[in-house]
């Protein structure tokens, strides 16, 4: 599976921005795809997820009720809708595909879960 990210930019507080993961190769393999974002000195973290077949997601607390994922499957494509962006949401985006059916959320918090990362696109939010 091969996943390339795009979308990131600058924008201001309260702007908005999408970001896209296309993915390619074998993506009947991916049981979820995911946004993990990393800001300068900071660890990964967990941004949200969607499940390939059935499209139910999960949200971290930080941007719950402002992002919104979603995604196409005829296009194999991934979309971050993200609003009222705040400059603590500046990072880098990453999207990841997991291929390991796992019952429960929790595991699929961990960056470890997945095994195939796009290289990350930059959104900057400016105050």
């Amino acid at each position: 599976v091969q996943l390339q990210a795009s979308g990131g930019g600058l924008v201001q507080a309260g702007g908005s921005l999408r970001l896209s993961c296309a993915a390619s190769g074998r993506t009947n393999s991916m049981v979820l795809i995911a946004w993990f974002r990393q800001a300068p000195g900071k660890e990964r973290e967990f941004v949200t997820f969607i499940r390939w077949s059935g499209g139910s997601t999960y949200y971290a607390d930080s941007v719950k009720g402002r992002f919104t994922i979603s995604r196409d499957n005829a296009k194999n494509t991934v979309y971050l809708q993200m609003n009222t962006l705040e400059p603590e949401d500046t990072a880098v985006y990453y999207c990841a595909a997991a291929t390991v059916r796992i019952a429960g959320t929790s595991y699929y918090l961990r960056p470890g879960a997945y095994n195939y990362w796009g290289q990350g696109t930059l959104v900057t939010v400016s105050s």
